[in-house]
């Protein structure tokens, strides 16, 4: 076993006591049950995890170490749960100069997360069971301790939105939800047909909400600024209009559905409306359309091209109060590695996306020291409810919970640039800034991966 002394959680400084092995779970009777909701999808762990891996023995004050134990003091660090992204984009198979999974996974880990799930705008896509064994099959090999891959499968072939996708065989080979990502599914009998087949396949559909003819074209928010720069805009109706599709979809088939990368009021009144009459719908949304409005594309700049675009400050504001409240139910960071050569070109020329691992965690940390959020705001939103959600493996630090933590250091002090990025790629508009605060240790299962 392992004690940490004097860790800082949620304003308190206690001690955290955990096991290390499937040995030490049995002498305190700790069970594994593989039929248990929440290690559903186990055959994508390690062998170290779950059945085998520590789990959390006490976290209070003042624990005295049992015999033999180890004792490590970590004063002035703060504890985290390890953190769950339910949508990142590793670009592996097809696209491994912009991210490979072992890279990806890296930068996964050190940005203080234990399982990802990853979007299947591969090269060739993830729409078949092949693509999806391959992906286990490498994270596996390169990170065998963690943190976990979990492959979205795609919702139609090739993403084109015309036939559906084998979902049975990508479910059985370790898929666990499923989305079109990036590319919006025009044709609502199709979207009714991929919910009915992935609720009756247990995998959760996720929805990239964008009205293709609004959208077409766009490079950013559409406003003054747009008008401003000469460039087509997207409108935030756009976007609510497919989330209120979605919704009423859900609550017509009484089947659950996620919202991926909300970014604007518009859709949070839709999320509002339809949490309040009982339907089943969760939704998401990313740091970036926390801190940053659409000035961060002024002057053309392309590392701010994403896609939902960044949206007003009235939108950013409307975003923070559903983070705090819970209408947002998730935090991921929509990673999305590009080649810095891939970002030098006009803005309605370079690919959208921003790449988020590295800098997630600690741009939140400006926000909770800002008095914005809070740590429990972060622990709900990035690793209970994203954990109950998918039915994944999850660390409230109640006994007999994963030992899925991390230590992260708020004196750290980095730039944000390619030579302190885990990732293979650093688009990202906070390039150059002078952050504080880092991950300096992380454990899964019990063992210390970093």
């Amino acid at each position: 076993m392992i004690l940490f002394k004097n860790v800082a959680y949620l304003g308190k400084k206690l001690d955290l006591l955990v096991t290390e092995n499937a040995e030490e779970n049995s002498t305190l009777g700790f069970s594994f049950d593989p039929e248990d909701g929440f290690h559903k999808h186990c055959l994508n762990y390690g062998a170290n995890y779950g059945k085998q891996g520590g789990r959390i023995v006490a976290l209070h004050e003042n624990i005295a170490a049992p015999e033999g134990c180890t004792v490590l003091d970590m004063d002035g660090k703060i504890l985290f749960p390890s953190l769950i992204d339910v949508h990142v984009h590793f670009r592996d198979p097809g696209m491994e100069w912009k991210e490979d999974i072992n890279t990806g996974l890296n930068a996964a880990l050190h940005g203080g997360y234990s399982h990802v799930l990853c979007m299947a705008n591969t090269a060739p896509v993830n729409d078949n069971a092949g693509i999806t064994r391959y992906m286990l099959e490498k994270a596996k090999n390169t990170h065998p301790d963690g943190p976990f891959l979990h492959p979205v499968a795609a919702a139609t072939l090739g993403l084109k939105g015309e036939a559906m996708a084998p979902l049975g065989e990508m479910a059985e080979a370790g898929c666990i939800a499923v989305s079109n990502d990036g590319v919006p599914l025009i044709s609502t009998e199709i979207v009714r047909r991929v919910m009915e087949y992935a609720s009756d396949l247990d995998m959760l559909f996720i929805d990239h909400c964008e009205d293709p003819y609004l959208a077409r074209g766009a490079h950013m928010n559409e406003g003054d600024l747009s008008a401003k720069l000469g460039v087509k805009g997207q409108p935030d109706i756009g976007e609510a209009l497919q989330v209120a599709r979605d919704a009423l979809l859900a609550e017509y088939l009484n089947i659950p559905v996620h919202i991926a990368h909300v970014s604007c009021r518009r859709s949070l009144e839709e999320i509002k409306r339809a949490k309040a009459r009982g339907i089943n719908l969760t939704a998401e949304t990313c740091p970036h359309y926390l801190l940053l409005d659409e000035t961060a594309v002024d002057n053309y700049n392309t590392n701010a091209k994403v896609n939902p675009p960044l949206r007003t400050w009235d939108d950013v504001m409307a975003m923070r109060d559903a983070v705090k409240t819970g209408l947002i139910d998730c935090m991921i960071t929509d990673h999305a590695p590009h080649a810095a050569h891939e970002k030098e070109n006009p803005l309605d020329m370079v690919p959208n996306g921003i790449s988020g691992l590295d800098t997630a965690l600690t741009l939140l940390w400006q926000l909770v020291e800002e008095g914005v959020f809070t740590q429990e705001d972060i622990v709900r939103t990035y690793t209970e409810n994203p954990g109950k959600r998918f039915k994944l493996p999850y660390n409230t630090f109640k006994e007999g919970d994963p030992a899925d933590f991390f230590f992260f250091d708020p004196s750290i002090e980095w730039e944000v640039s390619k030579e302190n990025f885990y990732s293979k790629s650093a688009n990202t508009p906070f390039l150059g800034r002078m952050l504080k605060g880092r991950v300096c240790a992380h454990y899964l299962g019990g063992k210390k991966v970093l």
